[in-house]
């Protein structure tokens, strides 16, 4: 091979491998989520009991009535350990669980006996009002999710 050809032969290499070096960091990036910006969760709020059915007597079975239900939308099982759900009160309940893929738990407000589909914050007092915000927060403090009722929660024009 001539000595031209051997130049032209390594011009073309180095600049293949400058190309593929320069398409590596856009490829790794996220598959579309741009730089600082975080893929969206699989877990999210569902439906929501924020006036439990009946008289409000405080009753256990009142207080039960009231709940959240969380969501796991994804395939993978998520840790929630350490994750959050609080109202506009800053009334919370950290869980400790394991949500399966595809699948959901109701965080009811009385006491109970926790299950893989029920968890109970034990508490002896309403949470949910008539307008609040439920709020659901990762391990790091990440808002996840939210969702608001009531009269002040309305659509915003």
């Amino acid at each position: 091979m001539s000595r031209s050809a051997r130049r032209i032969t390594a011009a073309v290499l180095a600049s293949g491998a400058l190309v593929a070096a320069a398409a590596l960091p856009a490829s790794a990036d996220g598959h579309g989520h741009g730089r600082g910006h975080a893929p969206r969760s699989t877990v999210v709020l569902g439906k929501i009991q924020y006036d439990s059915p009946g008289r409000d007597n405080g009753s256990n079975r009142s207080l039960n009535g009231e709940w959240v239900t969380v969501t796991n939308t994804g395939r993978q099982a998520v840790n929630l350990r350490g994750w959050t759900l609080s109202d506009e009160s800053h009334r919370t309940y950290r869980f400790d669980l394991r949500l399966a893929g595809r699948s959901s738990v109701r965080v009811h407000t009385g006491v109970g006996r926790d299950t893989r589909h029920d968890v109970y914050q034990d508490l002896r007092r309403y949470v949910w009002d008539n307008s609040d915000t439920a709020t659901l927060r990762d391990a790091r403090g990440h808002k996840v999710d939210s969702k608001s009722w009531g009269r002040h929660h309305g659509p915003r024009r």
